[in-house]
């Protein structure tokens, strides 16, 4: 009789413990966990491609950005490009949904057991504060990558102007970008202090060509050898795939006590125009000088650098 008294009293007081709480603790971890499966394969869904073929194979959360790029650019680069960011924005989403989902259920477990979490919250709310006001540069930092990563302002391999550095981007991270320079520096850019891009490696690019003659040379008979040498330079198979569209006269540029300035244009892929320029610049030389077209006299153009 009296073991069973004891027997029934010890289960009646500690039925909290061994039924109830457990129950509720691993309710709690079985919603975060199904929440973080549900969640994350939204996710999923967001950042991966779907089907095959380079219409479908952009993830949903970069598709904008495949809409907006001229049809002629939409290549498996471009894809693949577009998919890295969609992988980069989707890890942090997944990191940050698992940290949420995790403090839930700390908390959680913590008020299943009769533990008094707002001395935690309120030490949570001034420690967080104290961090926000010390790191709020590295949230800046942060937001502003992934900014950058989903409006697809640049990526690896792109020559870019940030304002401080001028240079090819060789990685992207969601708090530092780092280009290297023409003389090979490695710059360090932080995301949050970048005011400005300039892209000059994104969907097209421009070559420009500034075309030096003397001032007794025929200028009209000048564009038209410029422009033909040039226009048979793009065909030139080192650079053609490169070219995409037919060299422009745009005519007299600029006009010193040296020389008279033509400027010619021509559209390229994205980080060609400098070889496609330097290649048109070549055979304009050559034609003028099979030609017979007049150069600015060597006394004039010292004479105008030294003004």
């Amino acid at each position: 009789m009296t073991t069973d008294i004891l027997a029934f009293t010890w289960t009646d007081t500690n039925r909290l413990w061994l039924v109830e709480n457990p129950i509720r603790i691993t309710a709690y971890v079985l919603v975060a966990l199904v929440a973080r499966w549900a969640v994350h394969r939204m996710i999923d869904r967001a950042t991966r491609p779907r089907g095959s073929g380079a219409p479908r194979s952009t993830p949903a959360l970069v598709r904008h950005l495949r809409d907006r790029a001229p049809s002629g650019l939409r290549d498996a680069t471009a894809i693949e490009r577009r998919q890295q960011r969609a992988e980069t924005i989707g890890s942090v989403l997944k990191s940050t949904v698992s940290v949420i989902l995790l403090i839930w259920v700390v908390l959680s477990v913590f008020s299943v057991v009769g533990v008094n979490i707002a001395p935690f919250l309120a030490s949570a709310g001034i420690i967080g504060l104290a961090i926000g006001f010390g790191a709020q540069n590295l949230v800046k930092d942060f937001v502003s990558g992934v900014f950058m990563l989903l409006e697809d302002q640049y990526g690896v391999g792109d020559v870019v102007d940030l304002g401080e550095a001028t240079g090819e981007v060789e990685t992207v991270g969601l708090r530092v970008t780092t280009v290297r320079d023409i003389d090979g520096t490695l710059w360090y850019v932080r995301n949050g202090e970048i005011v400005r891009v300039g892209n000059m490696s994104q969907d097209h690019a421009v070559a420009r060509i500034e075309i030096p003659v003397g001032h007794d040379a025929d200028v009209a008979r000048a564009q038209v050898v410029a422009l033909t040498a040039a226009r048979d330079a793009v065909d030139d198979p080192q650079i053609s795939a490169e070219v995409l569209g037919q060299p422009q006269m745009l005519g007299v540029q600029d006009i010193t006590a040296a020389m008279v300035t033509l400027r010619m244009t021509v559209t390229t892929s994205p980080s060609a125009q400098w070889a496609v320029a330097r290649r048109i610049r070549e055979a304009v030389l050559m034609a003028f000088d099979e030609h017979g077209i007049a150069r600015p006299a060597a006394a004039a153009l010292a004479a105008a650098t030294d003004g």
